[in-house]
């Protein structure tokens, strides 16, 4: 087992390392930023609206869900662990920097869920169902001609069926019952067991019943999390315009928890930035893709501009209120840095107390909540990933069987030793990317195609107006 932790490190580091990852994320999110003309920026107000105000789309269109449900969908899935634990470990172990670099996976990152929102439309199918399937399995093999296009498409999809059994399903289970049993008497077989129960009733009612749950759930835990952490920000403000200025030089200095002032410590904080920034975000991974695809929309850009708002809330709110509360009460130089949830727990248990001596305690279980919740919903978003990437493998026979062996991984990632789990969450989100990566690339001219051409008909502010569905 030890050999085959090393080697996992050792796989996760090329993959993760200076030559792989790291730059493709980065030249595909700036190279569709420029193609796309700043399309974050320039349009994420009508975006907003469009994912907020506007929320449903004609009921005669094709689709399973409202854009509003996909989106909340797509942030159940992302707004998870990687947010409270997976960003503090990205502190703890890269420094303040880190938060910076998920600047840039989050800001570079919209382009690319974006884009690959917009694949997912243009290039979905009706299933066995009569739902609509979709992602980078669909529009890597009817996109790109011949061969490579199929081979990608079949990589993604075996790669993406097995990585929901980490990313979204152990990861999240073990979190769960290790929070929870922390400051509660339950065992985590009793955590577990009762996770498995909720989300199995959820999955088993497929993406209408995922949809609906999760458009619940997700705007209530993002507000109130956001919500305390900006109380516990707003009561220690002294320290917040110090602590950007930490992120951003330290961005370029490299001072981390474990590795001290070195190039090493740099290239740190660069791969932890990254890291769980596709954790947390899942920008270039091509999952969100999948949840675009059951909208109800006529057409793939609008759907595209309010999927991209899911990277803008999940990285640059949402991850940045975890890391400033971490920063600027000054926990992320802690020894036990390395514990993400621990170290989230100290940071809302300081902040608290800086309000009132008597409020510390809550710090605890205010992430032990989050992390509950965060997690619950993260199950039913990956399980809909999984399910679609299995169906793509073997046809629609398969999904029945694959949603009860998750439910069961449920259970199992509860109570099993999970130490080096995010370890192999990494590889797995790296091995996702590559084919979705190298796919947008290749697919950019479609993009940008479907990009000018919506934007240049006369009335595309206006969701009612009659324009073209574009389908491959």
């Amino acid at each position: 087992m030890d050999q085959l932790i090393e080697m996992a490190g050792v796989v996760s580091s090329v993959i993760w390392g200076p030559f792989v990852l790291i730059p493709l994320l980065f030249v595909v999110g700036l190279f569709l930023t420029v193609r796309l003309k700043l399309i974050q920026l320039l349009r994420l107000p009508h975006a907003l609206w469009l994912a907020f105000v506007r929320r449903k789309e004609d009921e005669s269109v094709a689709g399973d869900i409202s854009h509003y449900q996909a989106l909340s969908t797509a942030l159940a899935a992302t707004v998870g662990v990687g947010n409270i634990g997976g960003a503090a470990l990205a502190i703890g172990v890269g420094g303040p920097g880190a938060l910076f670099w998920m600047w840039v996976v989050g800001l570079l990152g919209m382009a690319t869920k974006y884009s690959e929102a917009l694949l997912g439309v243009l290039y979905r199918r009706t299933d066995a169902k009569g739902e609509q399937s979709g992602g980078p399995m669909f529009y890597l093999k009817y996109g790109l001609p011949g061969g490579f296009g199929t081979t990608l498409g079949v990589a993604f999809a075996v790669f993406g069926a097995v990585a929901a059994f980490g990313i979204g399903n152990g990861a999240q289970a073990n979190t769960v019952a290790q929070q929870v049993s922390s400051v509660t008497p339950l065992a985590p077989w009793v955590i577990g067991l009762i996770l498995m129960i909720a989300a199995g009733a959820v999955i088993l009612g497929g993406i209408k019943s995922i949809g609906r749950v999760a458009s619940a759930f997700v705007p209530v835990m993002i507000i109130a999390y956001v919500g305390i952490a900006l109380v516990i920000l707003v009561f220690n403000w002294a320290e917040i315009l110090p602590a950007l200025q930490l992120v951003v030089t330290d961005a370029f200095t490299g001072t981390s928890a474990a590795g001290g002032f070195a190039g090493a410590g740099l290239m740190l904080a660069i791969q932890q930035g990254f890291a769980r920034g596709i954790f947390s975000n899942e920008s270039g991974l091509g999952t969100g893709a999948i949840a675009a695809a059951a909208a109800k929309t006529r057409q793939p850009v609008r759907q595209a501009m309010v999927s991209m708002t899911q990277t803008f809330i999940d990285t640059l709110i949402v991850v940045t209120m975890t890391c400033l509360v971490i920063i600027t009460t000054g926990v992320w130089q802690a020894e036990d840095s390395e514990d993400g949830s621990l170290l989230t727990s100290q940071a809302m248990s300081s902040g608290l107390e800086a309000i009132s001596p008597g409020l510390a305690p809550l710090g605890t279980y205010v992430v032990a909540v989050a992390v509950a919740v965060f997690a619950f919903t993260t199950l039913l978003g990956w399980a809909y990933y999984g399910e679609r990437c299995v169906e793509f493998l073997g046809g629609r026979r398969m999904v029945f069987p694959y949603r009860l062996v998750f439910i069961a991984v449920i259970f199992v990632g509860a109570v099993a030793d999970l130490a080096d789990v995010w370890l192999f969450s990494d590889i797995a989100n790296g091995l996702m990317a590559l084919p979705n990566l190298v796919g947008l690339l290749l697919l950019s001219p479609v993009i940008v195609r479907e990009t000018q051409k919506f934007f240049a008909h006369p009335d595309w502010k206006n969701p009612d107006a009659l324009m073209d569905d574009v389908r491959s």
